[in-house]
């Protein structure tokens, strides 16, 4: 069977009012004619609802279902030889054949009683009359022990639609005032229309909570605090609480509620950083010392990754003697959220934390919440990342941003696109982020940021920017060689002009325009790269139902790249001859293209890329139609 994962043991993905397809190898020995049947159920259901499977060729089979509500299904495949079947089969060769059908009524009845009998051996009828009656039969309900029923039952998680299609804006409520002074979630509710304007449909905030002042980081990391630093906001926990409580320069959690109802009138998701660790000043160190481990020197390991090391933040001790607590109060920071309608979570290095963890508390929490969705923060070895996925989490960041050259890039979409892991696995493409200026955003200037803000956009149906930073293009490393911020607003409040007139928000906000208005763009399996020998150019379509978008991106930021590319007009059931209305969603304009070979010039000192909606010409030849 599949769709399945690891033999059963994690169950596949889907959203709300999306299709599973399940095939099947059903068969049996001899030649008996073989039914088999699709069976589904949601979650808690004891009836099963069975659908008759489609044959396909060479013993394969397959069937779909809608999942409809949030929640869990359950889906597995039965099948058996069926009698009355194979007789029809048989009697439809001799038949073919010219031979005597008398004898045929017998042999059914030896095999299996039958409504047929009275008319298969009422002579009087003619034998046409009585073929037809034979044939047209259907064929009655198996008896439980004639049908083999796949060995497990699989899953299906179901989860909201903006599992799959969704648009991120990471901030630091902090930094929204933008004259340099400590903001709080009224200023950042001022900043909603800003951040709705340019389409972003979830407002992601690093953590809220008080932050300790022992071993304060400064400015740039600085492992001495200067008088006024403010210090990192994942160094959780002071006097004021820890990961329940709200820094107090950030306001009340009247203001918070505020901010979360409003930013949702806007058609906006409040998303809350969750980090499972703490300061030295978090009241965990004190309460419950047992959840920290201990060097022989009386003092708590703080967390390192050499050569960099993290002085402001202990780790939690999950090998404890007290896991079973730390376990349930862990859970208990995410059910506190909810209860302040917090409904999204990106999950800090949630590598770091035990396997069993994650499986148990997610799935504790979407039993009583299906709508909750986990961003799993992961930059790890592929297959750890790929098992957190499995566990639970709704969302994977990717590798996308170290993935630059037109080889990486296909090389990896079609991976996260069309291989099994599909099934499990939803990327969520980032540029940047508050802890990764790539070099490719150091060095390659506007035409770089605005790559890959399309390429993120275009190839994944999940993509985030840190937002500010992204808008205005900052590039500036801390040092050479490093993909860290000059001057990084995790240890600083930032000032931001968000209307200076070379931001990108514009072009952000087309894009997410162009993503709301096509669903080829909200979903990721129908992603296919075209043929182009340029290989500082990349093509690719994607489509649902009648909408065709093509996308052509210049990867040189630094000089203009032409090439013929590629359409498969047989796939897309298009004529040789027929012309093309390609309408540039993104920049502007229209071409006409003819044939399977069409030209694509784009320059990074204009727009080096083309976001096309393809157009075929209407039947009555007055105009062009949407694809179709």
């Amino acid at each position: 069977m599949r769709p399945e994962v690891d033999c059963g043991r994690f169950p596949i993905k889907r959203v709300v009012g999306e299709e599973v397809l399940v095939e099947a190898d059903v068969f049996t020995d001899g030649h008996d004619a073989v039914r088999a049947e699709l069976l589904f159920r949601f979650h808690g259901e004891k009836q099963w609802h069975a659908k008759a499977m489609e044959f396909v060729g060479n013993d394969h089979w397959r069937a779909s279902f809608v999942v409809e509500e949030l929640g869990r299904y359950e889906y597995t495949v039965r099948g058996w030889t069926d009698r009355l079947l194979t007789w029809q089969r048989d009697l439809e060769k001799r038949r073919r054949a010219g031979q005597d059908l008398s004898v045929d009524a017998v042999t059914l009845n030896q095999q299996s009683p039958s409504p047929l009998q009275e008319i298969l051996s009422e002579t009087s009828k003619p034998q046409s009359e009585r073929y037809e009656a034979a044939v047209s039969a259907a064929p009655p309900a198996p008896r439980d022990e004639e049908v083999t029923t796949y060995e497990r039952t699989l899953e299906v998680v179901v989860d909201p639609v903006k599992a799959r299609f969704s648009s991120w804006y990471e901030m630091f409520p902090r930094s929204a005032r933008g004259d340099g002074r400590h903001a709080t979630f009224r200023d950042v509710l001022e900043r909603l229309p800003h951040i709705a304007g340019m389409g972003f449909d979830v407002l992601y905030f690093p953590p809220i909570h008080p932050i300790g002042s022992t071993a304060r980081k400064g400015k740039n990391n600085a492992v001495v605090a200067e008088e006024g630093d403010v210090g990192s906001p994942w160094a959780i926990g002071a006097k004021e609480g820890g990961h329940k409580a709200i820094h107090p320069d950030l306001g009340s959690f009247e203001d918070f509620d505020a901010l979360v109802q409003e930013a949702s009138r806007l058609g906006i998701d409040i998303a809350l950083d969750v980090a499972f660790q703490t300061s030295p000043d978090h009241p965990y160190v004190t309460e419950h010392p047992n959840w920290f481990r201990w060097r022989p020197d009386g003092t708590v390991q703080y967390a390192e990754n050499p050569p960099k090391k993290y002085q402001d933040i202990y780790p939690f001790e999950f090998e404890s003697d007290q896991w079973p607590e730390l376990f349930d109060e862990l859970k208990s920071v995410f059910e506190f959220w909810v209860s302040r309608k917090i409904r999204i979570f990106r999950v800090d290095n949630p590598h770091t934390k035990p396997f069993a963890f994650w499986e148990w508390c997610i799935g504790e929490l979407k039993a009583v919440h299906p709508e909750l969705i986990f961003l799993s923060e992961a930059f790890t070895r592929p297959r750890v990342m790929h098992r957190l996925a499995k566990l639970g989490f709704t969302q994977s960041y990717t590798y996308f941003t170290w993935r630059n050259t037109k080889q990486e890039l296909v090389s990896y979409f079609e991976e996260l696109s069309h291989s099994a892991s599909r099934e499990y696995f939803r990327p969520n493409c980032w540029p940047n982020t508050p802890d990764i200026l790539h070099e490719a955003l150091q060095r390659g200037g506007r035409a770089a940021f605005i790559t890959r803000a399309v390429l993120a956009a275009t190839l994944s149906a999940n993509w985030g920017i840190y937002g500010p930073a992204y808008e205005l293009m900052e590039n500036t490393s801390r040092e050479a060689g490093s993909e860290e911020y000059l001057n990084s607003e995790k240890y600083e409040v930032k000032r931001w002009d968000l209307e200076d007139p070379n931001s990108l928000g514009k072009i952000i906000a087309r894009l997410n325009a162009i993503r709301k208005a096509n669903p080829a763009l909200q979903s990721d399996w129908s992603l296919r790269f075209h043929t182009l020998a340029n290989d500082q150019l990349i093509c690719y379509s994607k489509s649902a139902g009648p909408n065709l978008i093509f996308v052509a991106v210049n990867l040189d930021p630094h000089n203009v790249q032409s090439g013929w590319v590629e359409l498969p007009l047989a796939e897309l059931d298009i004529p040789a001859g027929e012309e093309l209305l390609v309408e540039d969603l993104l920049g502007g304009g229209r071409y006409l293209w003819k044939g399977a070979w069409n030209y694509v010039e784009l320059s990074p000192f204009t727009l080096p890329a083309h976001v096309f909606r393809v157009h075929r010409r209407s039947q009555s030849g007055s105009g062009f139609d949407s694809f179709a």
